[in-house]
């Protein structure tokens, strides 16, 4: 009996001993594993302003402007405004040669003239019974044509007198005296642009990726190559439903084959604001469209971020130097950081030293979620 209690108390004593063993030997792989992480250089968890920007590049354009032409086919005789002059709505700008058309209204009145006398006629003797009806119905005809014809020529001889449509600015050199000023509704002859530069726009291109962040109203800030030393602001005024080549609609003639692999844009067109009047129509516009701004953001560096197959995570730097995997949420990012949402609190440290991704041991306890 006695030997039996000595056995079990022998094999309990070297099951105990086992698993200390084994408890020690796992404490120490533990403590290896943890010494093995790469450090490196460290950033202390800060909160501070965190901006998520969205960038482009556009072309200045005013926010209203026009192409002057003609209504009709004349030589242009006299072009009364030149380039930079500020007119206003109804300005007599050019004047178009009408002499052919004073000698068309002079024969066109004649003609009237001649028609009434014989419509005044035929009325008369059509009342008395000496004309037929139908006669006098040509008489009234041939009278009323004459008119008409009148009137046109008339309104074409007034087209002559080339006006402003609106209030602006003539940008770029006017056509010169001599002229053919041609009409037409695919391409008449531009005489002149007027523009009113007292306000601005960027028509900007930005890339279907970016496009989901972008909504009116949204902050924007910009520099041109004139002025490098310069930001100027604006806001997004109005977004495209449709990308800048419409590559949607298969019926278009402009849609290719090579458009599916093509990197797909849409205009958005942003209001700026340039009171000193120094943005050029045409200047090409940097922008960055504030998408998403916090003033008390918790973040890290971007180097601080890692992914795995489970998500996010830093490496959390513990007070005895020793480090462990944390997962983390991601809100904004900007250039530099990412804010952290959950995971990590203002003060603990993280390395933002790259570390490569361990293929044996336990994964890391999840606290949060991909950004992807």
């Amino acid at each position: 009996m006695k030997r039996k209690a000595v056995i079990k108390i022998a094999a309990i004593i070297a099951i105990v001993a086992v698993l200390g063993f084994a408890g020690y030997k796992y404490w120490e792989n533990y403590q290896s594993k943890k010494a093995a992480t790469p450090i490196g250089e460290t950033y202390t968890v800060q909160k501070m302003e965190l901006k998520s920007t969205v960038s482009a590049t556009g072309t200045i354009k005013p926010l209203e402007a026009v192409e002057v032409s003609s209504k009709i086919t004349a030589r242009i005789q006299s072009v009364l405004v030149k380039e930079n002059d500020t007119v206003t709505a109804g300005q007599t700008v050019a004047v178009l040669d009408g002499k052919d058309l004073e000698n068309e209204l002079i024969k066109a009145q004649e003609t009237v003239g001649n028609t009434l006398s014989k419509y005044n006629r035929a009325k008369y003797l059509y009342s008395i019974g000496a004309k037929s009806k139908e006669e006098y119905e040509d008489a009234e005809y041939n009278y009323e044509t004459a008119k008409s014809d009148m009137e046109v020529t008339r309104s074409d001889l007034n087209e002559t007198i080339i006006t402003a449509p609106m209030d602006g600015v003539v940008v770029g050199e006017p056509k010169t005296p001599g002229t053919m000023a041609a009409q037409g509704t695919n391409n008449p002859t531009v005489i002149m642009r007027i523009a009113d530069l007292s306000q601005k726009q960027i028509l900007a291109k930005v890339d279907e990726t970016d496009i989901g962040h972008i909504l009116v109203g949204q902050p924007v800030s910009f520099t041109v190559d004139a002025y490098t030393d310069k930001t100027f602001t604006g806001k997004v005024a109005k977004i495209s439903q449709t990308d800048v080549s419409n590559s949607w609609d298969t019926s278009s003639d402009s849609t290719s084959s090579s458009t599916s692999t093509a990197v797909i844009y849409y205009y958005v067109t942003l209001d700026v604001d340039d009171p000193d009047n120094l943005l050029k129509p045409a200047m090409t516009a940097r922008v960055e469209i504030t998408t998403d701004d916090k003033s008390d953001a918790i973040a890290v560096p971007l180097a601080a971020l890692k992914t795995d197959s489970n998500g996010s995570y830093v490496i959390v730097v513990n007070d005895d130097n020793t480090t462990e995997n944390r997962y983390v949420e991601t809100g904004i990012y900007s250039d530099e950081y990412v804010e952290i949402t959950s995971g990590l609190n203002e003060g603990e440290k993280v390395s933002i030293e790259y570390a490569a991704p361990k293929t044996t041991g336990s994964a890391p306890s999840k606290r949060g979620g991909s950004p992807f």
